[in-house]
């Protein structure tokens, strides 16, 4: 299962889990405790100074399921690949240069319950930063999102939906408005279909910060439409919308090195400079097949030779860790 898998996935739970309880609590304290096994020999806050770049977009999950229960009484053997906890990918992140990551709630597994992205982030507060999820249709998302950002939770994931062509209603509004207000960002996994009923809520929300997605998923089909870029690209006037350039293994080609993709990058870069573009991975779907995390950052760090140091240190780090390292 994967972020390009929307229509096959739909949201698995109707309810609010934002507060720690005791089980959580101990499996913190454990976590925390694991600290020199997670960042050897010298601790957290060295590594992420030795490896400066920011992987914008993965998820984890573990098999620990007795304190991170899975969502609709799915099992383990419902998971691909069967873990994808800190530690890996910390491990695969840390040996490309990658110090810091946002972590992003997945829906197919947890539905609302996030628990385990936010018991990530509190075990590590320097190395992660969360996008969670709240259900847009209970009572005072808002509220939801306020108290989230004390556990470094700097953005909420929406999804565009077939089967729910109200995604962006219900009480979206209080999000949106909330988010403005606390700068929270809004991060929609959309298709490319669905940019123009984001649009409008841009132009309704202008002080709203807002991240797209797998570039709008465009590509997915493997054909990159040009009116889609065009479309895409529109969303620049908006001036706190940022896209993260990401899932190469889902989009044109679905290979290394990605080379097809360039063009989009080129005409994202043209479109919203360099401050409003971010790298990201999406393990760890990333890693599957001929796709691997190193192909990914590569694209990036070693392969785009119309843009200078300065600009792959916005691509790499500094966009991200402005749009999502603010607490």
């Amino acid at each position: 299962m994967n972020d390009t898998e929307r229509a096959r996935h739909p949201m698995q739970q109707n309810h609010e889990s934002t507060c720690i309880d005791r089980r959580q609590m101990l499996a913190t304290t454990v976590a925390a405790g694991a600290g020199a096994l997670l960042w050897p020999g010298h601790g957290e806050a060295n590594t992420v100074a030795e490896h400066p770049w920011i992987d914008a977009h993965s998820h984890i999950w573990t098999r620990d399921i007795e304190k991170f229960p899975l969502a609709k009484g799915q099992t383990l053997d419902d998971l691909s690949p069967p873990s994808f906890t800190t530690e890996e990918l910390v491990e695969v992140a840390r040996a490309n240069g990658v110090g810091r990551v946002v972590l992003i709630q997945h829906g197919p597994y947890h539905g609302w319950d996030n628990s385990y992205v936010i018991h990530a982030a509190r075990a590590f507060p320097k190395a992660f930063r969360v996008v969670a999820m709240v259900d847009h249709y209970s009572q005072s998302p808002g509220q939801q999102m306020r108290r989230m950002l004390d556990d470094r939770v700097t953005g909420f994931r929406i999804r565009s939906s077939e089967r729910d062509r109200d995604w962006l209603g219900g009480n979206m509004g209080e999000m949106w408005r909330t988010a403005a207000d606390t700068g929270q960002n809004i991060c929609g996994l959309i298709n490319p279909e669905f940019i123009a009923p984001l649009d409008a809520m841009c132009q309704k929300h202008p002080e709203t910060p807002v991240v797209i997605d797998h570039f709008a998923r465009i590509g997915m089909s493997g054909a990159i439409e040009g009116s889609q870029i065009d479309e895409l690209c529109r969303l620049a006037r908006h001036k706190r919308v940022t896209v993260k350039l990401s899932a190469f293994y889902a989009l044109g080609r679905k290979e290394p090195p990605y080379l097809d993709l360039v063009p989009m990058i080129r005409r994202l870069l043209d479109a919203f400079g360099v401050e409003r573009l971010m790298w990201a991975s999406d393990s760890p779907y990333q890693l599957q097949g001929k796709n691997n995390y190193a192909a990914s950052i590569a694209l990036i760090r070693d392969r785009l030779d119309f843009i200078s140091e300065s600009d792959r240190d916005w691509l790499l780090r500094k966009t991200a860790e402005r749009v999502f390292f603010f607490v």
